[in-house]
């Protein structure tokens, strides 16, 4: 894979905390986490894109979501996503229309749908988590299991404070 350098989510005249006694502020963090995440979901949406499928991001993580939630409604998906359901409709009726999800009536209500991966879908969820697990590895290469214990527990701390 190539490696690409994102020029637009750089903050202009601000240079990164490079020396390990420097004490980056907490702008500094979230640009770091922030990075972070951006390569990494540009490497993922680029798997997918690259999938036999061809999926989108939004693609990949809806069936990430009925991978996690089997029988889950468009409904749910909605409540989980806070996307439109229009879009939502729209792009479900599209992974039916290529196999990738299947629905089955609710028995209790007629009108609502229990969408499920295909197993055409189970597969490609499979490959694309392998794929994820190769990436966190290479992300996580040269830390310690402590080191890694240690940057779970502060990301924690993060999503606490900014959760409160």
């Amino acid at each position: 894979m190539r490696h690409s350098v994102d020029h637009v989510n750089q903050k202009a005249g601000k240079p990164a905390a490079t020396s390990a006694t420097a004490t980056p502020a907490g702008d500094d963090v979230l640009e770091a986490v922030h990075a972070v995440m951006h390569l990494a979901r540009a490497r993922q949406q680029a798997l997918l894109r690259d999938s036999p499928h061809g999926l989108s991001g939004m693609e990949g993580r809806v069936l990430g979501f009925f991978a996690r939630h089997p029988g889950a409604t468009q409904t749910e998906l909605a409540a989980h996503t806070g996307r439109d359901k229009g879009q939502l409709a729209r792009l479900i009726a599209a992974l039916r229309e290529r196999g990738l999800l299947e629905g089955q009536a609710d028995a209790a209500d007629r009108r609502s749908t229990r969408l499920h991966l295909s197993g055409a879908a189970q597969a490609l969820h499979r490959d694309m988590q392998r794929l994820r697990q190769a990436m966190a590895a290479q992300a996580a290469k040269g830390l310690t299991v402590a080191e890694r214990q240690q940057l779970v527990a502060l990301l924690a701390k993060l999503r606490a404070n900014l959760e409160a």
